[in-house]
């Protein structure tokens, strides 16, 4: 039956009968869109911050966040330049998306400082303690005894825990792995007289976070390129702006 016939048919209804149809497809439309941001990472982007206008680079993470969450890729690494929203997709909208799919799971995020961990641990739980969170995840929530900025639970055992570079996370399990700018530009530019900036950041990674990955954990770092070189991570040469493992069996070294 074509669209127009439909049309036609339900205008034959009586009044009332036509009133309860279209709340029912309107109620179909609804969650049609809500799950579609349950497993489209784009879309999610757009629910959570509607009018948003996504460019090339923005199609590219969201795409290899949905293959983390779907087990594809186990390392992922994004250098962009500053002030093109890598931070708001990987450091805010990414863990708020995969706790909703995934409200058992765990989030580590890290960040060059305790406090910017912290900021973006605020803004996550911020989010999903908002209405437009429970469109899209109407059965995700905190839960009531465990709200603190950088530390904070779902009602399913999920958890989120915010760490700087250098602090320990012992105790903790990360399903996924975030890391969000490891050094400040003043570090790296240090590190040019230095290297052993790089190296004390390398150990930090390789004793803490990176042993607290859970069975097929994922880790992405999000970062601006400041110096050449990323152990033996698989990288693009060709475009620097994204550079992923498409994955488990990565390049990488089996100590990465």
């Amino acid at each position: 039956m074509k669209l127009d016939e439909i049309v036609s048919a339900i205008e034959k209804l009586p009044a009332e009968v036509q009133e309860r149809v279209y709340e029912d497809l309107t109620d179909l439309k609804r969650a049609k869109k809500r799950e579609e941001a349950q497993v489209n990472y784009m879309k999610y982007v757009k629910a959570m911050r509607p009018g948003f206008v996504h460019g090339r680079h923005h199609a590219l993470m969201a795409k290899k966040f949905e293959e983390i969450a779907e087990g594809k890729v186990k390392r992922l690494i994004i250098n962009m330049a500053p002030r093109h929203t890598k931070s708001e997709f990987a450091s805010y909208l990414l863990p708020s998306w995969f706790l909703g799919r995934f409200p058992q799971k765990k989030v580590i995020q890290a960040s060059n400082t305790a406090d910017l961990a912290v900021n973006f641990g605020r803004k996550v739980r911020n989010l999903v303690m908002s209405e437009q969170y429970s469109r899209v995840f109407p059965d995700v929530s905190l839960r009531q005894d465990s709200k603190a900025a950088g530390r904070w639970a779902a009602n399913r055992n999920g958890e989120y825990f915010a760490i700087g570079v250098g602090g320990t996370v012992t105790g903790k399990g990360a399903d996924l792995l975030i890391i969000d700018d490891p050094h400040s530009e003043q570090e790296a530019a240090a590190a040019a007289g230095n290297p052993e900036v790089f190296d004390k950041v390398y150990e930090w990674y390789t004793s803490g976070p990176r042993q607290r990955l859970q069975p097929g954990g994922a880790i992405v770092i999000v970062m601006t390129r400041w110096a050449e070189g990323y152990r033996d991570w698989e990288t693009d040469r060709k475009s620097t702006r994204l550079n992923s493992s498409h994955s488990a069996k990565s390049r990488m070294p089996s100590s990465a």
